[in-house]
């Protein structure tokens, strides 16, 4: 069994992703790791080549600029460059995280194991992976209908799949019709930590990213959210990501007070009920491989 890892980039150091810790975290999984690197000046490429590892791949890409929201293809863009990074990927699978995204080193053997036990599976497209999204510091966790609690991560890399906008990926069954992918559970996390970066670092980047998203920007503010989504967390983060994350107590605590936005009012609406009625109403791209019962489906 072959496995790659691969992402795209592009000034990730000005942008304060976490590309470094997040590559190592799959290193010991992979046989290689391809970056699809866009024109960067921040000193993004010396950070990849520093990694010193062999496994590394750059593959340098150029964006075309010129994709916008009101040609009717938000964020096409991003898809491109993700959709690079894998078609340059040689392994039976692939397995993708974005810059801010980092794997414990505890669930490697687990995601290893349910490689190797699907790899003759060609019913199993794909595999997904529990997130745990940090908002404000290391100890807080955005839970809502909102965020969401599972993704594809691993592809398997024989089959027709690109990411379309980027969000997602699809499988091809026709020149003029794309799916989700069939999904098992992978046996691992992934710790996003896109929203513990400086908040300078956050508007930079969601300022890059409505360049090909949307025509108006979005001011970012940490503290205009419904504080009844963020929860404790008390567990361990994984090692590569220990010295990048800000050394903070407690809790992340909104500043002032913040009015709920009408999509803020549905989501915690829809929490409620999922709690009520133990469900599950967050958007899933993928498709459990054998079945809804499968969804839940742990090795």
């Amino acid at each position: 069994m072959k496995v790659s890892g691969c992402t795209f980039l592009r000034n990730g150091c000005r942008l304060g992703y976490p590309f470094v810790p997040s590559i190592r975290s799959i290193l010991p999984l992979v046989d290689e790791f391809v970056v699809a690197l866009g024109p960067s000046d921040d000193g993004t490429e010396e950070a990849l080549a520093g990694i010193g590892d062999p496994k590394v791949r750059i593959i340098r890409t150029t964006w075309n600029e010129h994709i916008r929201n009101d040609l009717g293809v938000k964020g096409f863009v991003y898809g491109q460059q993700k959709s690079i990074a894998l078609f340059n990927c040689t392994g039976d699978w692939a397995f993708y995280l974005e810059g801010d995204e980092v794997v414990h080193e505890e669930d490697l053997p687990a995601i290893r194991a349910t490689m190797e036990r699907f790899l003759e599976d060609d019913r199993v497209e794909a595999m997904v992976f529990d997130y745990l999204h940090f908002y404000g510091n290391g100890n807080t966790v955005a839970w809502s209908p909102a965020w969401y609690r599972r993704a594809p991560r691993i592809l398997r890399n024989t089959i027709p799949a690109w990411a379309p906008k980027g969000l997602f990926f699809t499988v091809l069954d026709s020149h003029k019709r794309s799916r989700y992918p069939r999904a098992v559970h992978a046996g691992g996390r992934i710790f996003h930590y896109g929203w513990v970066r400086g908040r300078e670092q956050i508007q930079a980047a969601r300022d890059q990213n409505h360049r090909f998203w949307s025509a108006n920007g979005v001011v970012i503010d940490l503290d205009a959210i419904d504080p009844e989504i963020l929860q404790g967390f008390t567990g361990s983060h994984p090692a590569v990501i220990r010295d990048w994350l800000p050394e903070e107590t407690g809790r992340f605590v909104p500043a002032g007070s913040h009015a709920l936005t009408r999509r803020e009012k549905k989501h915690r609406a829809m929490l409620r009920l999922e709690q009520c009625l133990a469900l599950e109403l967050t958007k899933k791209h993928y498709r459990p491989a054998y079945g809804p019962w499968w969804d839940l489906y742990r090795k």
